[in-house]
């Protein structure tokens, strides 16, 4: 079972995580700044939230045109949009906020690998976030783009139903902290800093099934083994593909300086720097552990066959002789032909006699394969791998 997902759809978020892998692209000759939208996006909900240090005001399902007033205010107006299914919404969006038809095609056209560019008085940035599903062991991933100018944040989202910016909408609400001090640049840098911290509650779920993944391979790997640990290492590609790019763009904002970025709201991006080298190094490592599950996974099932191939060649070898010595009784020759045609069949003691013959030959073999130390079948364990610790 696929454990993460790509949202694609209004009404359900189709299987398939393969559509992370693929990045978008127009078919050849196509007309620069056309907008390609899928048939399943969501429809567009556009909501707004216009804030600063003491008043605070949100509201719902609006019109791009009903934005347009709050934009040329001192306040700092965060419009957030869920769903790309419209392209004539986001047309009229980009006449509303002025928006080059290349940044249009950028936010709408996914899956787009996460970047950073600035326009004239504009600033789009495109990542992807990740949405923990705890219930079902299992993450979403979500293309996320923004659009920083000097007094608004316009972000994107592909879909309204889940994100990881609630804590950054109850902290403009109730006032936390210090962000309706601040300004665009740093509403940006709080909702950036979410987007990556929603990785680390994922890469810790990923890093529990390793372990579990880890004890079943030792113990009792199996062909689901096998699947499961496949399931890990793509889930681990993507997440790493989400992430490594973010990095380029976060270090190319710090250095480009832009005016639209304070000199005080770069020093939290560094931080947020500092979180993408973590979430890289934690994903490098998970996936080496699950590179080596691979090769455990087939000492493991080697090691089993060659246990039951022992047993099995134990058990032919002492069937040899008893298979001989049944075979040549079951030859029937006439015993009163030739006094030497097994004389031993008109014995009264001969068929106790050859069951003695065949059980201490049995018991020969067996003694002598336990001194060559061929009966002593390992079973590979966990206390096995790891010594227990001595007791100070």
């Amino acid at each position: 079972m696929n454990l993460f997902k790509q949202w694609r759809s209004p009404s359900k978020r189709a299987e398939g995580a393969q559509d992370f892998f693929n990045y978008s692209y127009q078919s050849p000759g196509t007309i620069p700044g056309t907008l390609r939208i899928a048939q399943n996006a969501c429809s567009p909900q556009i909501s707004l939230i216009d804030y600063d240090a003491e008043n605070w005001l949100r509201a719902d399902n609006i019109s791009p045109e009903e934005c347009s007033k709050h934009l040329d205010t001192v306040s700092v107006s965060w419009v957030d949009i869920g769903g790309v299914g419209d392209s004539d919404i986001f047309q009229r969006l980009g006449n509303v906020f002025g928006l080059h038809p290349l940044i249009l095609e950028d936010i709408v056209n996914i899956p787009q690998r996460s970047k950073l560019e600035e326009y004239d008085n504009q600033l789009l940035i495109i990542m992807q976030m990740v949405v923990f599903q705890p219930e079902r062991r299992g993450f979403l991933l979500e293309q996320v783009s923004f659009i920083l100018s000097d007094h608004y944040l316009l972000t994107v989202q592909e879909e309204d139903e889940e994100d990881s910016f609630g804590s950054i909408r109850d902290r403009l609400k109730y006032n936390k902290g210090s962000i309706r001090k601040q300004g665009a640049d740093f509403l940006a840098y709080a909702l950036w800093d979410a987007v990556i911290d929603g990785f680390f509650p994922v890469l810790e779920m990923i890093g529990d099934r390793i372990e579990d993944l880890e004890d079943e391979v030792v113990i009792s790997p199996t062909p689901q083994t096998l699947s499961a640990i496949h399931q890990v290492k793509r889930e681990l590609l993507a997440l790493r593909r989400a992430i490594w790019p973010q990095r380029d763009a976060i270090s190319l904002l710090i250095r480009e300086n832009s005016h639209l970025i304070q000199p005080d709201t770069l020093q939290y991006f560094r931080d947020c720097y500092d979180h993408t080298i973590m979430l890289i190094d934690m994903i490098e490592t998970y996936r080496e552990l699950a590179s080596g599950l691979m090769d455990v996974y087939l000492s493991s099932v080697s090691n089993k066959m060659n246990e039951v191939m022992q047993l099995l060649t134990v058990i032919s070898t002492i069937f040899i002789p008893l298979t001989f010595i049944s075979g040549l009784y079951g030859m029937n020759f006439n015993t009163e032909k030739s006094p030497w045609n097994m004389p031993e069949l008109n014995w009264q003691y001969g068929y106790i006699f050859c069951l003695g013959v065949m059980g201490g030959i049995t018991m020969i073999l067996l003694f002598f394969f336990w001194r060559k130390g061929w009966l002593r079948i390992q079973s590979f364990k966990e206390d096995t791998l790891m010594p227990k610790p001595k007791n100070r």
